[in-house]
């Protein structure tokens, strides 16, 4: 019994350690969507079907969903209590299998998600300077800037929605005065395929990202679940 006792012990330390670490990483994801919300507000998101997806909220989701699943971790490991270790077993595999079947979904439709998000993108494009939505013009704004691109697909997107037959001062190529009536002077490549060639330029370290994320959840799925069963097994003992 005593080697099941230090194989208890073993797991617990481990566990609570991991546990802790994701605890603190979750505290360090929601700190910086914190962070980009208040120093970064004017830059909201750019899509009309979700307002709420943004840079800063999808920040402070993740983050207080992990902090969430590492205090019961965490909680679990310490009382050494069946229910709490099920509990973030549970959660922590269904999080890892939405992940899972997200990553498929998007793999198997990619081509539907493009065309999604190009037309929401377009749908955006009508709120320019309207009011109540200075957030999504300073998000086109910044990213036709950065980028040097206009419109989603094309400059003449901002015609097609009835932005007075021209186009925003963000896709002049040079900051003259109403360089606008000059199509010379537009940037003439698309904003949507410029930050899909960016993220396609950056997705290695997105894909190391995911898998030590996938990693993480894998080995926490196994640690609690080998710490319920030296707890189930403890109990049974000294019934």
């Amino acid at each position: 019994m005593s080697m099941t006792r230090s194989c208890l012990l073993c797991i617990k330390i481990t566990m609570f350690i991991f546990n802790l670490i994701f605890w603190l990483g979750g505290c360090g994801i929601l700190g910086v969507g914190v962070w980009l919300a208040v120093t970064q507000g004017k830059f909201a998101t750019l899509s009309i079907s979700f307002p709420s997806l943004s840079a800063a909220s999808l920040f402070m989701v993740t983050g207080s969903v992990i902090m969430v699943v590492g205090f019961i971790g965490c909680l679990g490991a310490v009382t050494e209590h069946r229910c709490l270790l099920l509990t973030f077993f549970v959660v922590l595999l269904i999080i890892f299998l939405l992940e899972i079947i997200g990553m498929i979904l998007f793999l198997a439709y990619k081509d539907e998600f493009h065309d999604y998000a190009q037309e929401d993108l377009k749908k955006g494009l009508k709120l320019y300077k309207t009011e109540g939505n200075l957030g999504l013009t300073n998000a086109w704004d910044i990213v036709q800037t950065q980028f040097r691109c206009c419109g989603v697909k094309n400059y003449t997107d901002w015609m097609d929605v009835g932005i007075n037959s021209t186009v925003p001062h963000s896709c002049c190529t040079e900051h003259i005065v109403k360089c606008e009536a000059f199509p010379s002077s537009w940037w003439k490549e698309p904003c949507y395929m410029k930050v899909q060639h960016w993220v396609e330029e950056n997705i290695f370290s997105v894909y190391i990202f995911g898998i030590c994320i996938l990693i993480v959840q894998v080995f926490g799925l196994i640690f609690s679940m080998l710490m319920y069963c030296q707890v189930l097994r403890a109990e049974k003992y000294y019934e």
